[in-house]
């Protein structure tokens, strides 16, 4: 039997918002590419591109979040598990790394294009 409370669409709400605070409070990777977000958002609205476009763009955009987030997840897991250097440990926080890396040359790439393709 798993140790979990019963299903709330409310509760599960304020679970993902108190871990969207703890992230802006606690990460300053997350704030700069939430920064990021917050900026360039306006620009998928505004650029005269065709919606699969705009689509793109948002979820490359929300990509570098949603990376960052479980990064953050995966050192803090780690981090609990334990505070020692560990080969293994290091290589699961590179593997974090990786997917934020990788998020990023999506989304660089995607705008890029996208961008190239409209001026």
């Amino acid at each position: 039997m798993r140790n979990q409370p019963k299903y709330s669409i409310f509760r599960n709400t304020s679970y993902a918002l108190k871990g969207l605070n703890d992230l802006v409070r606690t990460e300053s990777s997350f704030r700069l590419e939430l920064l990021t977000a917050a900026v360039l958002f306006p620009v998928i609205i505004f650029i005269d591109t065709t919606y699969i476009h705009k689509a793109l763009m948002f979820m490359s955009l929300m990509g570098m979040l949603i990376a960052e987030a479980v990064n953050s997840a995966i050192e803090r897991t780690v981090d609990l598990v334990t505070l020692e250097h560990h080969h293994m440990a290091g290589r699961a926080k590179d593997a974090g790394s990786a997917i934020v890396f990788l998020s990023i040359v999506m989304f660089a790439l995607t705008w890029t294009i996208i961008l190239t393709d409209i001026l």
